[in-house]
């Protein structure tokens, strides 16, 4: 069985929790879709333990490539992530941002996402310009991230399109860990109780703008 885990953000009490859940439905193989540590108030630790897992495929998103590629347009988000990369060894950073983009498993293809791009992804309900986030891709599975809903719809061009949601940060409306796991060719979607609260107050104490807008996620379940 393959487990899907998607934009952690270095939510490692939730993290904790799903791969407790996914040892007991008998989880042998990962699909890493991007967003692991991230700024938060467990990156290192967060990275440690997925890197535990073994048969992992891990793909890239969009917070390992600011590693590298910092967001100058969102003067929030640099602040915190100069001090996470800062503390990330040269060879991590590297490894990181040398991920690759997508991958392709039991033919099915993952991105973090859209085929086109890192930050932009295709939303629950269709929209008028969403076939150009397929950069060609027709007629297949597309799974992918980035917006935090879990969801799956029929997409553009004959593509199938599915959101396992994200473990440390739903943005659905339910607070608890979204994920899911593919086995004999079907999907399924997972949803996690954990701590909320002690995510949220850690993310607090962080402080700044950036610590409160995580933590009233966490809280919430939404923006």
């Amino acid at each position: 069985m393959l487990g899907l885990l998607y934009d952690i953000h270095g939510n490692l009490p939730a993290l904790e929790e799903v791969l407790a859940q996914a040892g007991e439905l008998g989880v042998d193989r990962w699909l890493l879709g991007g967003d692991y540590g991230t700024p938060s108030p467990w990156p290192f630790e967060t990275l440690d333990r997925l890197r535990e897992l073994e048969n992992a495929t891990w793909i890239r998103g969009n917070g390992e490539r600011w590693l590298r590629e910092p967001p100058l347009d969102r003067p929030e988000v640099m602040s915190v992530y100069e001090l996470f990369a800062g503390g990330l060894p040269d060879d991590v950073v590297d490894w990181l941002y040398g991920l690759p983009p997508q991958a392709e498993l039991d033919g099915v293809l993952y991105v973090h996402g859209s085929p086109l791009s890192d930050v932009e992804s295709f939303a629950p309900e269709p929209q008028d310009d969403e076939a150009r986030m397929l950069a060609g891709v027709r007629d297949r599975t597309i799974v992918f991230g980035h917006s935090h809903q879990q969801f799956r719809r029929p997409g553009p061009d004959g593509t199938d399109l599915l959101n396992p949601g994200s473990v440390g940060m739903p943005l659905d409306g339910d607070t608890r860990a979204a994920w899911a796991t593919h086995d004999d060719g079907e999907f399924t979607f997972r949803r996690t109780e954990y701590d909320t609260q002690q995510a949220a107050d850690a993310y607090r104490a962080m402080g700044g703008d950036f610590g409160e807008m995580a933590g009233r996620r966490i809280e919430r379940g939404s923006d």
